[in-house]
């Protein structure tokens, strides 16, 4: 009885908690990123036809998910700020876990249903912006709540939201790998989102598993590396003048991304052909992502005074979700340079 106690006084349970919490907030968006080839392959079924000339109608359906993830996650962290004030925590947390589960049935639903493409479109990205709604409402509270606790439970909690994106990387390249039809694998990727099964991989690198295992899971996982080392390693300091300077140096990947082998190209050339040169750069690039990310969320509660760390967690929520939100918009004319 005496070291069962002495478990739970550690806190041990209350990571675990915290780092399942961190897993489950992240999950939704990671899901609908990896599934991208499910709905490109579905949305790209139309044609039209003028004389000689066949037209295929272009969606963009990476550039809007992305945009539209993140503009949800903007406008309803910085309304969690006044939420916080008239709904109770238990009921913020609870009732966004329950929405995003009945969208996320819809979204299964919806893959055994025939539908013409645009509407398909409209329905997908307003399930996707009401699921990153919720989303930011359930992020912001967690991170206001982990904000009241010893800095060790913010860098459990990031870690946990970095493991959503290597979960979700998984069963993309599991759904890829099997010889179910697409619509079925698809399927299978949305219900994985419901029960988890943490399983080994060992693939051989062809062209077809390039993007699933370079771009999804090997990103996700050198950034759940970089969230991980925090744990025990933490420079520089939170004072330290050098911290904002490296977060800003940052700013060279993307040129050099720009220039590697991405298609189709228009006006810049390719600099780094080999695949090697973007696993290495893909490394530094996440690795470093995950690094200070964590790093961010963890020093902005130390700060202020222990009163108004609730509050410093979610400000960090709205600037994160502010970036992320620039980002996407940038993407489309980042992506017409190429």
């Amino acid at each position: 009885c005496s070291s069962l106690f002495s478990l739970l006084s550690s806190g041990f349970f209350v990571g675990i908690i915290f780092f399942i919490l961190g897993l489950g907030a992240l999950l939704p968006w990671n899901f609908f990123m990896t599934a991208s080839m499910y709905f490109n392959n579905r949305l790209n079924a139309s044609e039209w036809s003028n004389a000689t000339v066949t037209t295929r109608k272009e969606y963009y359906f990476n550039n809007w998910m992305t945009l539209l993830s993140q503009l949800p996650l903007l406008l309803f962290t910085l309304l969690n700020s006044f939420l916080y004030q008239w709904i109770s925590e238990k009921m913020r947390i609870a009732g966004s876990l329950v929405f995003i589960l009945l969208l996320f049935i819809l979204t299964a639903v919806l893959v055994k249903i025939p539908m013409e493409e645009d509407r398909f479109f409209s329905v997908t990205m307003a399930t996707i912006w009401f699921i990153n709604s919720f989303g930011a409402v359930l992020q912001g509270s967690l991170f206001g709540l982990v904000g009241l606790l010893p800095q060790r439970y913010s860098a459990v909690f990031m870690s946990g939201q970095g493991l959503a994106g290597t979960f979700a990387a998984l069963a993309m390249i599991f759904a890829i790998a099997s010889e179910t039809p697409s619509l079925a694998r698809c399927f299978t990727v949305v219900c994985i989102r419901m029960c988890i099964t943490v399983l080994s991989l060992f693939l051989f690198l062809s062209e077809r598993y390039f993007i699933p295992v370079f771009c999804f899971l090997f990103f996700n996982v050198m950034d759940f590396t970089g969230r991980s080392v925090t744990l025990a390693f933490k420079w520089p300091s939170k004072d330290s003048r050098l911290f904002p300077g490296l977060v800003v140096c940052r700013v060279i990947f993307v040129p050099l991304l720009m220039m590697c082998n991405v298609q189709e190209r228009h006006y810049m050339p390719v600099l780094f052909s080999n695949d090697f040169v973007f696993a290495t750069i893909m490394v530094f690039f996440s690795v470093s992502s995950g690094y200070f990310v964590c790093l961010s969320m963890t020093y902005a509660p130390q700060l202020v005074e222990p009163k108004d760390g609730e509050t410093a967690g979610a400000l960090m929520t709205f600037f994160l979700a502010l970036g992320l939100s620039l980002g996407a918009a940038l993407s489309f004319p980042l992506r017409l340079l190429v």
